[in-house]
């Protein structure tokens, strides 16, 4: 599983063979710069699901249901994840929660709309949790992958916790677990496509392997753009014609 944020990302990841794409409320820090993703709303995730599901052919598209939706009642979940589902024509939604969610969880399946579990460091909860790091109470963790799939996720995202507990969780749910920072032993991963491409402008998480430098290659096509145009070497619209 991939992030995008637009159609021409879409496009590409779907071509290259990924099994699931993910529109995050990442979206929030990713594209529009903001320092956590507490600030994306359901009209933005609207937005750039409808354009990514646009793109995707083939990859199973889920849709983060944004802060904070998923507290304020098994009603409003399903209404907005409802929303999510009719007007971007993803396949799925995914909420970040604890066991304390599990009632949700099962409301939204309930309603027929797919939903995908994310336990572990929640960034919606960054503030509550201390920053981005590791999160290491077992039990608490086993706990909540636990009632996400006892409640009808039908896959549970892992995200910064050891890769022991990753391993003990994936053997013990019937769902596949799908890693991010949390080791090889998860069914699957999931990354930010930006940070995987360096893309990235900010500081890019340690278990990141960058697979491209596209930041680099832009910045260099465009300066070799700029010097073109300063030495009146890029054709004018004559020249062009002919």
């Amino acid at each position: 599983m991939v992030t995008a944020y637009d159609f021409p990302t879409a496009r590409l990841v779907d071509a290259a063979g990924v099994d699931c794409v993910l529109v995050g409320d990442s979206v929030a820090m990713v594209v529009a710069g903001r320092s956590s993703t507490i600030p994306a709303t359901i009209e933005q995730m609207i937005y750039h699901g409808e354009i990514v599901s646009r793109g995707v052919e083939r990859a199973f598209v889920v849709v983060d249901l944004p802060f904070p939706l998923q507290h304020l009642g098994v009603e409003r979940a399903i209404e907005a994840s409802a929303r999510i589902l009719k007007e971007t024509g993803c396949q799925g939604v995914k909420l970040e929660g604890t066991a304390g969610q599990a009632d949700v969880i099962a409301g939204i399946a309930g309603a027929g709309i797919p939903v995908m579990g994310h336990v572990g460091l929640r960034p919606q909860a960054v503030h509550q949790l201390g920053g981005y790091r590791m999160q290491r109470d077992h039990d608490r963790l086993m706990d909540d992958a636990k009632a996400a799939a006892a409640a009808g996720a039908f896959a549970v995202v892992l995200e910064c916790i050891p890769q022991e507990t990753a391993a003990a969780i994936t053997e013990s749910i019937a769902v596949p677990t799908i890693g991010i920072g949390a080791g090889v032993r998860c069914d699957g991963q999931v990354l930010v496509l930006h940070d995987m491409v360096g893309l990235s402008s900010d500081r890019v998480p340690r278990f990141v392997r960058r697979y491209a430098d596209a930041g680099g290659a832009i910045r260099d096509a465009v300066s070799r753009w700029h010097a073109d145009v300063v030495e009146r070497r890029f054709p004018g619209s004559d020249e062009t014609l002919g």
